[in-house]
């Protein structure tokens, strides 16, 4: 398939709505856009709940409980610091 859009003012342009229907491409998603030798690829990015390094790495159970660990860290540290003394 090959279509013709516009780049606008604003550098926004449209995705045309058969390559949005096939990849599943709706508002909200996130797309990156990659340098390649033949150009630029636009590719839509996977939604997970944890980013950064060991993100890849860890089963979605072990995110959730890092996160939860993490959230139990950041709310023990607020009440440390809010402790009127």
């Amino acid at each position: 398939m090959s279509e013709t859009t516009r780049i606008t003012r604003k550098g926004q342009t449209t995705i045309p709505q058969e390559l949005r229907e096939k990849y599943g491409l709706e508002p909200g998603d996130a797309v990156v856009w990659e340098e390649t030798d033949d150009g630029i690829v636009v590719k839509k990015t996977e939604k997970t709940e944890a980013r950064g390094l060991l993100a890849g790495d860890m089963s979605e159970d072990e995110r959730r409980a890092v996160a939860e660990e993490l959230g139990d860290e950041i709310r023990a540290k607020r009440d440390e610091e809010w402790t009127v003394e």
